[in-house]
């Protein structure tokens, strides 16, 4: 799979002749609802095995080789040009697929309003074959230890029909918050646990999950240990019944890391007691507050270095969002929420109101900013092709376990190009 940034005077057919395929192919691997109409600054996947490389000045065949983990002498057999050959700026050299690393692959799906609507159901049946879980989202925990379930619909069948395992996540979740009063019951209160883990192992078996996932936020500070004692416990009743467990991490850069997200999430011990956790490292830029990318590479590989001291490669799952938000500007705190926009939604914006899509080296994400019908200017970060790419570099180049989406239901067809491309997904048979 090869990324190709549109640039002015770039059409489907000049792209398509550069790489040596189809533009049929490119509408259907991007799903382009315009293809006629592309935005300066859009990111396109090439649907081609292998990649092409294209020569930058100062390259030779063995800094190109090297790049790319091959020799020089295939690349130049490869290519069919002799080993000492001189390269030529813009030489375009055919790069064969490599070796793919296994990963584990999660996503969470959260029906609404009570019901799963169609559309969220067609989501989580396109992706699944992407998928080793899926997580819909979620068991609330009672303060007696009673479970209040979600609606799953077809979603045991989706996952059976694609070898995916299905993920019961365990929120303390109270009237659409976070309730740290709940959390503090859960794990303080023996006979609540007792109940509460009765009822999930009757759960699990019942409706087929083979991971239990607590995903158990803003719990008190001071209950960081007794959160751990919770977990150790959960273990070796789940273990028992033959089931995993895994959790959710606030997205922490140091042990030491202040504030009601943070303080109660002991990287250490869950890095010790869970099987696998998931790092939530999303949300920089989120709907309440000021307009930025909403998973930074930059912060999302500090937080990834601190796990790394704690929690081994083999047991990380690295957050990924599958959304952007689109702003109105000037950010005012506790004023209008900024609106949740698919990947395809945000590349259609640009295109309406006839803007460039820019991107932020640092932070490896895109973004525009445009004017409205009313005068009223909005900022638009999102994900495409390169900012995904970013992340899945990362996840190989640290031996990571794998990627954890929030959440199914927004579109963005290149990400599971790309997943494919770049790992082999492990699923239960595997």
């Amino acid at each position: 799979m090869q990324i190709h940034v549109v640039s002015g005077g770039d059409s489907l057919y000049s792209i398509a002749s550069t790489y040596g395929t189809t533009i049929e192919a490119l509408i259907n691997a991007n799903e382009l609802d315009a293809p006629a109409n592309l935005v300066i600054g859009q990111s396109l996947v090439i649907p081609i095995v292998g990649q092409f490389y294209f020569v930058q000045p100062g390259d030779s065949l063995y800094s190109i080789a090297q790049r790319f983990g091959m020799s020089y002498q295939e690349l130049a057999r490869i290519n069919n040009i002799p080993v000492n050959a001189a390269l030529n700026v813009g030489l375009r050299l055919y790069i064969p697929e490599l070796p793919k690393p296994d990963i584990t692959a999660n996503a969470y799906v959260e029906p609404t309003g009570g019901t799963v609507s169609q559309a969220l159901e067609n989501s989580a049946r396109r992706n699944a074959p992407y998928l080793s879980y899926l997580a819909p989202f979620n068991y609330r925990v009672n303060r007696d230890g009673s479970l209040t379930a979600p609606p799953l619909n077809d979603f045991k069948a989706i996952a059976d029909a694609n070898n995916a395992s299905l993920m019961m996540v365990v929120t303390n979740l109270e009237e659409g918050a976070f309730s740290a009063d709940l959390g503090h019951i859960i794990v303080t209160v023996q006979a609540v646990q007792n109940t509460l883990l009765d009822n999930i192992v009757n759960t699990a078996h019942q409706v087929g999950f083979t991971d239990v996932h607590f995903d158990f936020e803003f719990l008190p500070p001071e209950d960081r240990d007794a959160y751990s004692t919770f977990l150790r416990k959960a273990k070796d009743r789940l273990s028992q019944e033959g089931l995993l467990m895994s959790t959710a991490l606030a997205p922490k850069t140091s042990a030491t890391q202040e504030g009601d997200w943070y303080e109660a999430h002991d990287y250490g011990a869950h890095g010790t007691v869970a099987d696998f956790v998931v790092l939530m490292t999303y949300e920089w830029g989120y709907s309440g507050g000021p307009a930025m990318a909403v998973s930074p590479i930059d912060q999302v590989r500090r937080v990834v270095d601190y796990a790394l001291t704690e929690i081994p490669a083999d047991k990380i799952l690295l957050g990924q969002n599958l959304y952007g938000y689109d702003w109105t500007l000037p950010y005012v705190a506790g004023g209008e929420y900024a609106r949740a926009v698919s990947p395809q939604q945000a590349i259609a914006l640009a295109r309406e109101h006839n803007v460039p899509i820019q991107y932020d080296t640092t932070a490896q994400a895109p973004f525009f900013t445009y004017w409205d019908a009313e005068g009223n200017q909005h900022e638009v970060w999102f994900e495409d092709a390169r900012s995904i790419q970013a992340k899945y570099d990362m996840i190989k180049e640290l031996g990571l376990r794998g990627i954890s989406y929030w959440k199914l239901g927004l579109s963005f067809p290149q990400n599971w190009l790309l997943l494919r491309d770049n790992f082999n997904i492990t699923k239960s048979s595997s």
